[in-house]
């Protein structure tokens, strides 16, 4: 098993791990029923699998996903003693918000907030916390502004912290066709069509973002149902519309924003993780490498792997979270 390289703050390079040969897989049995609880200004549903003393570990789901991304990897991760909990974003399956009057807003740091009140209501003080898309951008910011409930964070596609003002700034045009659905989302016709047309939608990014994972209709059809949330579409056009300051974001979380746009060091143990074939846009891991000031490693998973990692290459992305946590 590989050991974490500590970086040295700003003189550190990018540390790049070497081949992983992983153990043969047990077998992996069902995945339990999802729970729900109240936590903030959600009803979170979610699954918990592992003993309930073993290490915790969140697993967070990106747009346009769910939790089935993490079914293979929840087991792996359950065997190996950890107490695995794998949430349903706001706007995604069964998780509601508490009441009507609460803003559906999607920006990046509420969903982290929701991270943070989850583990407060199951109370858990700390754990190590992994995702991708969205959610490892949610697993960034808690890592970088509540330092202290974070054992390890594993991350797919490295630092994903922004800001509206990062947002401002514009892309050659190879980078901004990346982000065709971003604009697509910032008109009325864009939002009307993502409701219309959200399975199409998402089965669409499904391809363009795992060119190689040849996904059958059954695993698509599993993980679309979350999609039918009430709150779905509002959240999704709300995020990227806030990306690109065209709509303001909840005023209780101003001076978080106000931290983020700063692009704070990440001081806990890191993995971040790359896909060899993530049709989604994404830096080069040099790019943000520096970002990491704690101990810090990035993995490069092969064999036409592309952005939803944990559910291409489940393998890979349990052992990152097992080696972040032994750190």
């Amino acid at each position: 098993m590989m050991e974490l390289v500590a970086s040295e703050g700003a003189k550190a390079g990018l540390v790049i791990d070497g081949p992983i040969k992983l153990a043969e897989a047990e077998t992996l049995v069902p995945r339990p029923p999802a729970k729900q609880i109240d936590a903030g200004v959600l009803n979170v549903g979610y699954v918990e699998a592992g003993p309930v003393d073993g290490p915790a570990t969140l697993l967070l789901h990106g747009w346009p996903y769910d939790i089935h991304s993490f079914d293979e990897v929840t087991p792996r991760l359950a065997s190996a003693g950890f107490r695995v909990i794998v949430p349903y974003a706001r706007g995604y399956g069964p998780t509601k918000f508490l009441s009507k009057e609460t803003p559906r807003t999607g920006q990046p740091s509420a969903l982290a907030v929701d991270t943070i009140a989850l583990m407060d209501a199951l109370n858990i003080r700390q754990a190590t916390i992994a995702g991708f898309d969205w959610g490892a951008r949610s697993a960034d910011i808690v890592a970088a502004l509540w330092p202290d409930r974070v054992k390890g964070i594993v991350s797919v596609s490295g630092y994903l912290i922004g800001s509206q003002e990062a947002g401002k700034m514009p892309l050659p045009p190879k980078a901004e066709l990346q982000w065709w659905y971003q604009y697509y989302f910032a008109t009325e016709r864009g939002r009307e069509g993502y409701s219309k047309y959200r399975r199409e939608f998402a089965e669409l990014i499904w391809k363009l973002a795992s060119p190689k994972w040849a996904f059958d209709d059954a695993t698509f059809a599993r993980s679309a149902v979350a999609f039918d949330n009430p709150d779905h579409v509002d959240i999704v056009i709300h995020n990227y519309r806030w990306r690109l300051g065209l709509v303001q974001g909840d005023a209780g979380l101003d001076r978080l924003e106000a931290n983020l746009a700063a692009a704070p060091q990440i001081t806990v143990p890191t993995i971040t993780l790359e896909g060899d074939e993530n049709g989604a846009p994404h830096l080069e891991p040099a790019a943000y490498a520096k970002k990491f000031s704690g101990k810090y490693l990035h993995r490069l998973v092969t064999g036409g792997i592309g952005h939803n990692l944990p559910q291409e290459a489940p393998e890979a992305f349990a052992q990152a979270v097992i080696d972040v946590s032994k750190s």
